[in-house]
């Protein structure tokens, strides 16, 4: 890898606003970051690092044909994931991708997404390992939450991480893409966290910001007595408003 790649400057810097203190979304090793290198190849934080603090010795380069095919596997053990995550990396020197490579691979590989940035930020965990994760993930609160993620999140319910949460990623992706007729932005994980998905790093972390605003606005408003939802007829008219479509250009969505 060389320094002077953009792409890779673009994987730490995502990585560095995900992994900020102040912001709670990472800490010590949690969470990884990706960004699509070409049709064949792309970038992911390596097992362990930490976002926060990641350098360019902490990123693994990845095929996207020795990941994939996984996806189509019935059962592999602990070992055999390990092994061929090893085997993906583009080259030995590179440390062993994180165990979430797969989803990763298959997310980059969706038409228009170039980057996804994965954490277990504060605010939206604490809704997900309530009962209200679901209706957080279906139901929208307020305008900006519609413009910076979407109509509706993925809703995935718990899974083993690794293999079996990357297929059951992939398997509730295609489910909402066929009922909603859209690409999401925001895929929600019962009792573990949160995926954004863009065509840009920017794209991912704005993204990742407004669902942490979003979270924190449900638990206020769940103190409350509610939360008082937008309608799917309010919904739909800020999702297609010119004005708003104009907004997401500048945001970079």
């Amino acid at each position: 890898m060389s320094k002077q790649s953009p792409v890779i400057a673009d994987l730490l810097r995502l990585s560095h606003d995900i992994g900020r203190e102040d912001r709670r979304m990472a800490i010590l090793g949690e969470g990884n970051a990706s960004v699509r290198i070409d049709a064949d190849t792309f970038a992911v934080k390596a097992s362990g690092a930490n976002l926060g603090t990641l350098t360019e010795d902490g990123i693994a380069l990845c095929r996207f044909d020795r990941l994939l095919p996984l996806l189509d596997r019935q059962k592999m053990s602990d070992e055999e994931v390990d092994q061929s995550l090893m085997d993906a990396r583009v080259a030995q020197a590179h440390k062993k991708p994180s165990v979430e490579a797969v989803f990763h691979a298959w997310l980059l590989a969706l038409p228009g997404v170039n980057a996804v940035g994965h954490c277990h930020a504060l605010a939206v965990n604490r809704i997900l390992c309530s009962p209200r994760a679901e209706s957080f993930a279906r139901r929208r609160t307020f305008p900006d939450e519609v413009v910076c993620c979407g109509t509706e999140s993925v809703f995935v319910p718990y899974l083993d991480p690794g293999l079996v949460m990357a297929q059951g990623i992939r398997r509730e992706t295609i489910a909402f893409v066929e009922r909603t007729g859209r690409q999401p932005r925001v895929i929600l994980l019962k009792n573990h966290g949160i995926i954004a998905i863009g065509p840009n790093p920017t794209a991912v972390m704005s993204t990742l910001l407004m669902a942490e605003k979003a979270a924190e606005i449900h638990f206020g408003a769940a103190l409350l007595g509610g939360p008082d939802f937008m309608t799917p007829e309010q919904v739909e008219r800020i999702a297609g408003r010119p004005d708003e479509h104009y907004r997401q250009r500048m945001l970079g969505l």
